[in-house]
């Protein structure tokens, strides 16, 4: 007798709304593969385009299954002000080596409402003295606000760079109470 079971695709992925504009939202069987920032059509197709080309499989659109539920739930929760972490699988297929030491490292000690430097991120891995290659790290990023990149500053107080953009950036830090809330 054949099985007519509903088979999950190995990478699924939606488009959500958040408090610092659209967001694309990838998982696989493993946990959430990535996340991206500014999710307009174009960007989202060449992330899509990425994402198949970089896993060896095609992508499906598919905002009601169960690999992405939780991930958009958790997501609402933290700009909705009611979440400080998030507590989900992640697939870290997408980076390796030295950047993924570098994003454990600050997905489990850099804790919501705080920073940390670029050089004492590298000093933490065991390797002071790099906190250029952080930077990169933190820029290969496959996963940002999970793993809070966003957290990772300049020594002399200076906000750094952020691949979502610096005003992404200061939203993100604003809304965990780091900076201020904008004026305007």
């Amino acid at each position: 007798m054949e099985s007519r079971e509903q088979v999950e695709p190995h990478v699924v992925w939606a488009v959500v709304d958040s408090g610092i504009g659209p967001l694309l939202l990838a998982a696989s069987r493993g946990g959430l593969v990535n996340v991206v920032f500014h999710a307009t059509d174009a960007v989202r197709d060449r992330a899509v385009e990425r994402l198949a080309s970089r896993l060896g499989t095609e992508p499906v659109e598919a905002p009601g299954s169960p690999l992405l539920a939780e991930a958009i739930r958790q997501f609402g929760a933290y700009f909705a002000g009611e979440r400080r972490d998030f507590d989900l699988p992640l697939d870290w297929s997408l980076i390796s080596g030295f950047n993924r030491a570098v994003l454990r490292e600050l997905a489990s000690g850099v804790p919501y409402g705080q920073v940390v430097g670029y050089g004492d991120l590298a000093g933490r891995v065991g390797q002071p003295g790099a906190a250029q290659a952080v930077g990169t790290a933190m820029g290969a990023n496959p996963l940002p606000v999970v793993v809070p990149c966003h957290r990772v500053v300049e020594s002399d107080g200076g906000i750094g760079g952020f691949g979502g953009g610096l005003e992404t950036k200061r939203k993100l830090l604003a809304l965990e109470g780091v900076l201020p809330e904008p004026l305007f």
